[in-house]
């Protein structure tokens, strides 16, 4: 009798971890600017042991690409399924329900189907004009982030900012920003960050004991910019070790739209206005941005062990995933919205401990927009017939399968007039053309990630390489629909 209780608890303890009906809960991770130079990644530059043991244990996708590189496009894209020239949504200045009134989004398709589906932190993009958080997709109001949470504390930066409040009026700002990066003696829970994960791992006690499936959507900020955590994820690298890329100059021949003035870095205190960032500065950065990575890894490991001590970790599906790539000084830009491999490459990692697939890494071209057909899939819920990416479930069964042979994203570059690049990944290539609003070329970029990873010479114009210019563009034209994965016999 004994022994049938204890079965009877252990299965009951099973089906309140599953949820009603058995639904596999998902834990939804999202990290602003996330490069793919974490430990699992085999870059080396970056400490991140929690993001790594989440690869071990999931598929890590190592040539995962955005739609847009830049915030707001992009994760309106992921959350709606659908390409930005069908969201129409390409700057931080659009919002997805102007633009899709009656979109179904991923959290709010799990929603419709029985799932308490919640979010903490940056998931939709958030603006003062208008709330990022699109209220329909919840089951309660998005929470943000916890009060009193700071970017700067050292006396440095205060005296700083305090200076820029004392200028008049039309000398001030209008961003009253500090330095792009500071290492204070501070606790995790003086961060923004720190205290998502604090408020996700309460959330995940109180998911548990209702005992109903979720979709939990947990949004990490760092290392977007400013660069600022405790100083002791500073610690973990030393001034000596961190040295600049190997090539920070613009790529030869490459068309002028294809680049920015690091606009979003000199808004920062500090940062000079235009000309070049200094080597001391650069350097800085660099070891900001790690230090922030791995201060967000500690976060992500915080909630992940928490999934593990509610016994939620075998029954919840978890992904994580940047929205889109970072440049650190490499071809002749800083931060993001480029159609580099720089900016348009991202971490995206899938563990699936409710479906029995081999654990692994694949090389197959995938992209941001097939997460949401993936998780629909994963979970067993309907496909939505408005979904523009493809589920990558086939290649948790067989990673080494024949896939998509294009990935795509593009960037609309403002200006007078505004300036659109679209860009085609294929196993060898990226090719990128930048057009007027008449449709008229700009520039045509042709990169050969074999001989040149790093895309340091546009090849688009070379004699040998015309022909192959224009298939691309055609396909480039034809988009991502005849991109598609062969089906498996």
């Amino acid at each position: 009798m004994r022994h049938l209780v204890q079965f009877a608890c252990a299965l009951g303890s099973l089906c309140a971890a599953m949820g009603a009906g058995g639904k596999p809960n998902v834990l939804f991770v999202a990290v602003d600017d996330l490069r793919p130079e974490l430990g699992c990644y085999g870059a080396g530059h970056i400490r991140s042991p929690h993001i790594d043991r989440l690869s071990a244990r999931g598929i890590l996708f190592e040539r995962a690409y955005c739609q847009v590189a830049v915030c707001n496009p992009s994760r309106n894209s992921i959350l709606s399924g659908c390409r930005p020239d069908t969201t129409g949504i390409l700057d931080n200045r659009h919002f997805l329900r102007p633009a899709m009134p009656d979109v179904v989004t991923l959290p709010q398709h799990f929603k419709d189907h029985g799932y308490i589906s919640l979010s903490l932190g940056k998931v939709f993009h958030h603006s003062e004009r208008e709330p990022g958080d699109d209220p329909r997709s919840w089951s309660e109001p998005a929470w943000h982030r916890g009060e009193g949470a700071r970017h700067w504390f050292t006396k440095e930066s205060e005296e700083y900012i305090a200076r820029l409040k004392r200028l008049p009026e039309g000398q001030r700002p209008k961003l009253l920003r500090g330095p792009p990066f500071e290492a204070a003696d501070q606790p995790d829970d003086a961060y923004p960050d720190g205290l998502t994960a604090t408020k996700a791992i309460e959330t995940l006690g109180r998911l548990k004991a209702e005992g109903k499936p979720f979709f939990l959507a947990v949004g990490f900020v760092k290392p977007h910019l400013p660069f600022t955590c405790p100083k002791k994820y500073w610690d973990l690298y030393p001034e000596e070790s961190v040295r600049l890329p190997a090539d920070t100059r613009r790529p030869k021949g490459a068309p002028e739209p294809a680049f920015h003035d690091g606009y979003e870095l000199r808004s920062y205190g500090t940062v000079p206005p235009e000309g070049d960032i200094t080597r001391e500065m650069a350097l800085n950065l660099i070891r900001g941005y790690r230090a922030c990575t791995s201060f967000v890894d500690a976060q992500i490991g915080r909630v992940l062990d928490e999934l593990g001590r509610l016994g939620l970790a075998n029954d919840t599906i978890v992904v994580l995933w940047g929205d889109h790539g970072y440049h650190l000084g490499e071809n002749g830009v800083w931060t993001k919205m480029t159609n580099f491999e720089f900016g348009t490459r991202v971490p995206l990692i899938v563990s699936a401990p409710t479906r029995p697939a081999p654990a692994g890494r694949t090389r197959a071209l995938v992209e941001l927009v097939d997460l949401y057909p993936t998780l629909a899939e994963l979970c067993g819920l309907p496909i939505p017939g408005h979904l523009e990416g493809t589920s990558l479930v086939p290649l948790f069964e067989n990673p080494g399968r024949p896939w998509k042979s294009a990935a795509f994203s593009q960037y609309l570059r403002p200006g007078k007039p505004a300036i659109m690049g679209r860009s085609i990944r294929t196993d060898r290539w990226r090719y990128t053309e930048w057009t007027n609003p008449d449709g008229g070329n700009i520039g045509t970029e042709l990169y050969d990630h074999q001989s040149d990873p790093a895309e340091s010479v546009n090849v688009a114009a070379e004699e040998p390489n015309r022909a192959l210019a224009t298939d691309l563009a055609r396909r480039l034209r034809a988009g991502w629909r005849a991109a598609l994965p062969v089906p498996a016999p």
